[in-house]
């Protein structure tokens, strides 16, 4: 297995609903480090590091919460891992 980066742009209702600490505590459950925010144009990015089978469960997981229907598209993009993450924090 190999370690990937997992960066992720979501759009839709995403901000002001509690997407961000609901990502944060499904985080809790998958062996994922990262970090998830708000941005100024209305998106929410999730950027995590794990093993890739690891981060495609997180990200099934996102989908099938209640956020699900919140989100009209994803934006994803799978990259090297260059082992910055600690953990798992909401940042602004």
């Amino acid at each position: 297995m190999s370690r990937q980066r997992l960066h992720v742009l979501y759009s839709g209702t995403v901000q002001g609903v509690g997407f961000r600490y609901t990502v944060r505590q499904l985080a809790e459950g998958y062996e994922v480090c990262g970090t998830v925010r708000n941005l100024l144009d209305g998106r929410v990015e999730l950027v995590a590091e794990g093993e890739r089978a690891e981060l495609e469960a997180f990200l099934a997981a996102i989908r099938d919460s209640g956020l699900g229907p919140l989100i009209r598209n994803e934006a994803i993009t799978w990259s090297a891992p260059q082992g910055n993450l600690r953990g798992f924090q909401i940042v602004s």
